[in-house]
């Protein structure tokens, strides 16, 4: 192919330098792979290389049979079905049980796919919902729960061992037990968000107050008959639920099911009496709460029909029912001791219960076997509230008595709030208060449309928990003894006992984190994976072939983009608006393209090992959940107007995930094993991505600009804290606390005045307050009126710092009390 070196565009530079030319073809194959091209134009590109390099005759043979191949579908089948066969024998893709389809078929996908697909569509994303509260539902928060939450004493609760019949009575008068159940049948029919409001907010008031209304309203027989009961038991039942004549539990947890929880090992069987069917129920649950004072409980066990009178075999899978407490057989009436915490969490037996079918399975006939995807799907929604609520609103708590209290409390004669080691914690408290109220609203606002996104859910509970725990740990270190001295005035102790609960329940955090996120969101949510798995099951060799040569184009493009990205810092990737915020979009885009890159690696070298891989796939978790969470502050930001004022906590948050990114994605090139590459990823990438991260995390400026909007009463501070109780009576818990911030923060400039006139000799120093006050006034430093705010300051300041004491004999009632109950509950 000499004639290639007579034509203008190759020429004898083209020809001296061939490093150059394939240093550009290397460029364009890039930029190609960025795009995404489809296949027909890098068969094009191909060519055209192949010509300007002057290919052999051999090469254009190949690439002949090449592009016939890859772009003739009857053909490239041939070549489908042995891919089939090489990974069926390899067990290249991970076995889903029965269990787990269900579980993943549960599920929708709703904004995650986007962040999984490596190039997400930002506009999408900013347009699904945010929603806000509609009038009523504002009234019930602002009437009825502020009305429950100022007649309930928490420590009053603790010291009773529970709540009050008068508060028992209002919950059930109030409906807070049918918050969910539609109007028609009595309820207030409350969607998502309503309920994770009204939720937070009894929370921050009383952890046994939260988790009593909450669990009503959450997985059990009011959501499964909603769903799946038979009209018949939806008219028997959800009235009777709304307004409390019948209380709930839910029994599923068992002493060898926890969060296996297809490992139930109670059971119903089928049998005819008096030409009836009828269930013969044995079980031993436990951690069931409300168990105790619950007048029908609703159960799961696996289902055996021996004479198989359903006609649909002898063992039918697990299924819910439902079973009047006061059936003989059910056994009630004990009580586990949760961490002190005194809400009814309770084990439970039942010994030959026999139930009707029709009536008690929910669902009816048809509902037979069918369990374990009622659970599943309310799961996959129900995760997204409950925890998520009490987090949310447990970390404004958090923030509002720290920040209260850094204002008010003095040592070595400055507000400790003044002090960057406080600084730095509060400023985690308020970032975290955030981000997590954005992740809450925009998840709620998935779930009121009906989706389901179980991976987003699972996101939810494991993300907002733990960053809980760590807002309750700041908030402790914040107040020191004033934290750990338990009493009426202690406004956190409680929270920080109850806070492993949240860990434990809905899914133990550890499972959450390694299996479900990234386990079943590798699954779930990859644009590919499943419709694969599914084709090699059932051995569809057309419908493999339709995805498996898109995946490897997908690989490809997110390769490339990763590359590209990454060189650029994100700046290639397009932001869909303008501003400040519009650099965390492009980084999202490149942490997007590299997660979803590596994650087809680990698939593509692991395959089905990979579920076993929990430190790889946890750290997947991280990354997946840090770019949900940080998704949904930048639609928060979008969604609130895009808030000057807010910046500060924007950036934090931001910065903040992505760093947890960037030590996710470090511990991920250290430890992953790529045949072969294995020391390309843990030497020259994990030293480039040190080199040039995602973020450093949040500049101390912006973290000193968070804990100042949280040091500061007034509209901003109260916007960020919105919806955690504070009582109206200002001599009381939290109410105190605020009301004496706001006494000290407007006397600061009074008291600055009196330190500089004490500085200059006009007014002489005095140990006491009183005192130097009367000096400043005679001295004419201040008015008499200035000096009366000053000294009530002080009064209050004096008042927040203090702590609850018992005399010995009232302390030895309590532990004779805490005995008793203990000793009640061994019995």
């Amino acid at each position: 192919m000499d004639y290639l070196t007579d034509l203008p565009l190759y020429g004898e530079a083209a020809a001296a330098s061939p490093a150059l030319l394939v240093a550009l073809i290397v460029l364009v194959a890039i930029a190609m792979g960025f795009v995404g091209a489809p296949l027909l134009v890098w068969t094009v590109a191909a060519a055209a290389a192949l010509f300007l390099l002057g290919g052999s005759s051999g090469l254009w043979m190949a690439l002949a049979v090449v592009a016939v191949v890859f772009n003739v579908p009857p053909i490239r089948r041939l070549l489908s079905s042995g891919v089939m066969k090489a990974m069926e024998a390899l067990r290249f893709m991970p076995s889903i049980s029965e269990t787990e389809r269900e579980a993943i078929d549960a599920g929708t996908v709703w904004v995650e796919g986007e962040l999984f697909s490596g190039k997400p569509n930002f506009k999408r994303m900013l347009e699904q919902d945010y929603p806000a509260l509609t009038e009523e539902e504002q009234r019930f928060l602002d009437g009825p729960v502020q009305e429950l939450c100022d007649m309930t004493d928490d420590w009053a609760v603790f010291q009773r061992r529970g709540l009050s019949d008068s508060q028992w009575d209002f919950l059930k008068r109030e409906r807070f037990f049918g918050m969910i159940i539609p109007k028609e049948y009595g309820g207030l029919g409350f969607g998502p968000s309503a309920n994770s409001a009204v939720v937070s907010k009894v929370a921050t008031c009383s952890t046994v107050l939260g988790i009593t209304v909450m669990v009503p309203n959450s997985l059990g027989p009011a959501e499964l008959l909603i769903h799946y009961g038979t009209e018949e038991q939806k008219n028997r039942y959800l009235p009777r639920l709304a307004d409390g004549r019948d209380l709930p539990a839910f029994a599923l947890t068992e002493p060898f099911a926890g969060s296996d929880a297809g490992a139930i090992e109670s059971t119903g069987v089928i049998f005819e009496k008096e030409g009836e069917l009828y269930l013969r129920l044995n079980w031993r649950k436990r951690y069931i709460t409300l168990a105790a004072v619950s007048t029908v409980l609703g159960l799961a066990f696996k289902l055996k029909d021996p004479d198989n009178h359903l006609g649909k075999g002898e063992d039918l899978g697990i299924t819910c029912a439902l079973v009047p407490t006061r059936t003989q057989g059910v056994r009630l009436g004990k009580r586990h001791d949760p961490l002190g915490i005194p809400f009814y969490n309770c084990p439970t037996e039942g010994h030959d219960v026999e139930v009707p079918l029709e009536e008690s399975i929910i669902g009816g006939t048809d509902g037979a076997g069918r369990g374990w995807r009622m659970l599943m799907e309310s799961l996959a929604a129900g995760r997204g509230i409950s925890l998520p609520a009490t987090s949310t609103g447990g970390v404004k708590h958090v923030g509002r008595v720290a920040s209260a209290h850094a204002l008010c409390r003095r040592q070595f004669g400055l507000s400790i709030g003044k002090f960057e080691g406080i600084e730095e914690p509060l400023a985690r408290i308020g970032g975290y208060a955030y981000l997590l109220e954005a992740a809450r609203r925009y998840t709620n606002g998935a779930l009121a449309t009906g989706a389901k996104p179980a991976v987003v859910t699972a996101i939810a509970k494991y993300n907002f928990t733990e960053l809980a725990r760590q807002a309750i740990n700041d908030g402790m270190d914040i107040l020191g003894g004033n934290a750990i001295s338990r009493g009426p005035r202690n406004q956190l102790a409680h929270a920080y006992i109850n806070t492993p609960i949240s860990i434990t329940v809905e899914g133990a955090n550890i499972l959450t984190r390694t299996l479900m996120i990234f386990g079943q969101g590798a699954i779930r949510c990859h644009p590919y994976a499943l419709k694969e798995i599914s084709a090699l099951d059932q051995r569809d060799v057309a419908a493999f072939d339709r995805v498996f040569w898109k995946h490897i184009g997908h690989v490809v493009r997110n390769a490339s983009r990763s590359l590209v990205l990454s060189l650029t810092r994100g700046w290639l990737s397009p932001a869909p608006v303008s501003g400040p915020t519009a650099k965390y979009y492009r980084r999202l885009s490149w942490a997007s393209a590299t997660f979803s890159f590596l994650a087809d690696l680990a698939m593509g070298t692991l395959g089905g090992e990979l579920k076993r891989k929990e430190k790889l796939t946890g750290r997947f978790a991280d990354v997946f959940s840090w770019m949900y969470l940080s998704a949904a502050t930048l639609k928060r930001f979008e969604a609130e107007g895009r808030r000057e004022e807010d910046l500060p906590l924007v950036e934090w948050s931001l910065e903040y995930g992505l760093r947890e990114m960037q030590l996710a994605f470090d511990g991920l090139f250290k430890n992953m094993r790529v045949p072969m590459l294995s020391w390309l990823f843990r030497g020259p990438v994990s030293a480039w991505s040190r080199f040039n991260p995602l973020s450093n995390g949040p500049r101390d400026v912006v973290g000193h600009r968070v804990a100042a909007s949280i040091l500061t009463p007034g509209k901003q501070r109260e916007r960020l804290f919105e919806g955690s109780f504070v009582q109206t009576d200002e001599a009381r818990g939290v109410a105190r606390m605020e009301r004496a911030m706001r006494a000290v923060y407007d006397a600061a400039p009074l008291e600055k005045k009196l330190r500089a006139a004490v500085k200059s000799g006009k007014v002489a120093r005095s140990s006491s307050t009183g005192a130097l006050l009367d000096a400043a006034v005679a001295a004419g430093v201040m008015t008499g009126q200035e000096a009366q705010l000053l000294q009530r300051a002080e009064e209050l300041r004096n008042d927040i710092v203090q702590v609850d004491d018992f005399t010995l004999e009232d302390y030895k009632k309590s532990a004779v009390r805490d005995a008793g109950v203990l000793l009640d509950a061994s019995v």
